[in-house]
């Protein structure tokens, strides 16, 4: 029997806009070909239960790849939770330039994809995956969700019609929207240099931290403006394979910030998972005009740290601060900032504050958009998490920060501590009573 190749089979396709992506028989030969070259390196074997589940399959039948069953792939592929942290440190992608062309990530995105044709999304998966309606649901309710989602019998309802795991720490809905708090305040100004995407959580479950990333630019003279009609960047529905659902949000994000890409204004994101969405994934997922768009919304996209750390030798740049969180500062970095290849500004901005050397912890959290929230997710996201809650503990801080605020649920649940937004630190140092310790003048 011939040996396979490790370079790419002719079923290659990371673009769903190429009918050879749709093919069964063409994603069949790329999985056999993946799965060879992971068996022959290995190196991810310590990430998500994918990795695990492969290495143990391929195992069990003497090392050839081609006796893993197909019910044995479902198991890998269900596995993944798009941490991209293999696709991180694999030699072997694209963005190395390659040739073996391997993009582990995208071939399950690919997979899942296709196994959604013919399958529309159920009740459940359509709630999880518009999280911009769950959260006008909820203020409809007057607060009356959030008591809800404490109850016992209602979780457990929850859990059979949505999928939601019972024990899942759930975010309350906020009672007003990021939205409502800038138009309030006159933040909608249509002028300066940069708009603000706040993302769908900081919109529907805490604006506080939207408000204090305008606040912290404001401390450095950025003129930044707020808009309306944002809503969630699509990655719940791509998640499960919903690439109509994706367009179609992505499609909308697009008409809005498309007056403000004229103007030349860069789009700060305040989620690491939406500016990895709008940085890289648009750019190959939407087709036609929208895909064009798409790359020159790429080219404006920046975390707001990374823009205000690109500012730092400007004479605007504040660092006069009012109070210190003090010396161990614990610092995660949220998987999704990480495969953005951007570095970890928050927390270098976070050094600038007096007396403050955040203690960096790397190991993913577990969490990856509703990946923690499902019932097939909840244990084995503490279980891969616990690298990280114990590299947080360990730092011996009660100052946590974190650039992802889903990333701050599932360390308030697990490990006891829900860190802090870089923006919301930098936000709180720069107030006389934002930390107990003032900063002597």
């Amino acid at each position: 029997m011939a040996n396979i190749s490790y370079m790419p089979s002719d079923g290659l396709s990371y673009d769903p806009t190429d009918e050879l992506y749709w093919q069964p028989e063409a994603l069949a030969q790329e999985i056999e070909r993946v799965f060879e070259v992971c068996h022959g390196c290995r190196m991810c074997f310590k990430f998500c239960d994918s990795f695990k589940d492969l290495f143990k399959f391929v195992d069990i039948h003497d090392g050839d790849v081609r006796l893993v069953t197909e019910d044995q792939t479902q198991k890998v592929m269900d596995g993944c939770f798009q941490c991209k942290l293999c696709e991180v440190e694999c030699p072997y992608t694209p963005y190395d330039k390659h040739d073996f062309q391997l993009d582990f990530p995208k071939l399950v995105h690919r997979h899942v994809a296709q196994k959604r044709i013919g399958n529309p999304l159920t009740f459940g998966e359509q709630m999880l995956a518009d999280p911009d309606r769950s959260g006008a649901l909820a203020r409809m309710s007057l607060g009356s969700v959030n008591t809800m989602n404490k109850v016992t019998f209602h979780r457990m309802f929850m859990e059979r019609v949505m999928g939601v795991h019972r024990d899942k720490l759930l975010p309350d809905f906020a009672a007003e929207t990021f939205t409502d708090w800038a138009e309030k305040n006159d933040k909608i100004t249509g002028e300066g240099e940069a708009v603000l995407f706040q993302t769908c959580f900081v919109e529907n479950n805490e604006p506080h931290i939207g408000e204090d990333v305008v606040e912290v630019m404001e401390h450095n003279q950025v003129a930044l403006t707020c808009e309306k009609g944002l809503n969630c960047c699509g990655m719940p529905n791509w998640e499960k394979g919903d690439l109509d659902g994706l367009r179609e949000k992505a499609r909308r994000n697009l008409d809005t910030l498309e007056p403000h890409l004229d103007a030349g204004r860069k789009v700060l994101v305040v989620n690491p998972t939406c500016s990895m969405m709008m940085r890289r994934e648009y750019t190959e997922l939407l087709e036609g005009e929208d895909r064009v768009r798409a790359e020159r919304l790429a080219g404006a996209v920046m975390d707001c740290g990374e823009f205000l750390w690109s500012i730092r030798k400007e004479e605007r740049f504040n660092t006069d601060f009012k109070s210190t969180p003090g010396d161990a500062v614990a610092y995660h970095a949220p998987c999704h900032l990480r495969a953005q290849r951007v570095g970890f500004k928050g927390r270098d901005l976070i050094r600038k504050i007096p007396g403050c050397k955040p203690k960096t912890t790397m190991e993913c959290c577990g969490h990856d958009g509703t990946y923690a929230m499902s019932t097939k997710g909840f244990e084995p996201s503490k279980r891969i998490g616990k690298k990280a809650f114990d590299g947080m503990n360990e730092a011996e801080s009660e100052v946590w920060a974190t650039d992802c605020p889903l990333a701050a649920v599932q360390f308030q649940q697990h490990a006891g501590v829900k860190p802090m937004h870089p923006m919301s630190v930098l936000a709180a140092a720069y107030r006389p009573d934002g930390f107990p310790t003032k900063v002597e003048e």
